[in-house]
């Protein structure tokens, strides 16, 4: 079976476990650094691999999509500012969220067709095959 091997930073939990317990800095910084990493689910159909990554709150325009030497990129920012103004107050939020995963893609994938789609906080992603099998599991004998 061929998959799609991940790969993406994560804290360390001595980094999350700081953040967490250091009061100074608490409500200033989301856990984690602020970094969002969506959910992703991958599946292998017949004639693609379906990529689904969940990520609500953006606009198709904040992705960027991208593959290079075998690695598919997703990356995704937003940025949202509102301001109101009244005779007796004046309140501003402003917030922003990104992310970025990386996938080594199987060299069955043609990539040259590559599709995506977003649509209510998901975006689909559909990695056409080659045709070509991918090798099996091979063992390497030690001389």
């Amino acid at each position: 079976m061929t998959t799609l091997v991940k790969s993406t930073r994560f804290p360390s939990l001595r980094t999350m476990m700081e953040d967490f317990w250091n009061t100074d800095r608490f409500f200033e910084k989301a856990f984690g650094d602020g970094d969002f990493l969506p959910a992703v689910n991958i599946r292998d159909a017949k004639n693609s691999y379906k990529v689904d990554v969940a990520a609500p709150g953006f606009k198709k325009d904040d992705f960027k999509i991208a593959t290079e030497n075998g690695v598919l990129t997703i990356s995704a920012e937003t940025h949202k500012d509102e301001k109101e103004e009244t005779e007796n107050y004046t309140r501003r939020e402003f917030s922003s969220s990104s992310f970025t995963r990386t996938f080594t893609l199987p060299e069955n994938v043609d990539e040259d067709h590559i599709s995506a789609n977003y649509n209510n906080g998901l975006l689909e992603i559909e990695l056409k095959k080659t045709g070509k099998t991918v090798a099996a599991k091979k063992e390497i004998k030690v001389a």
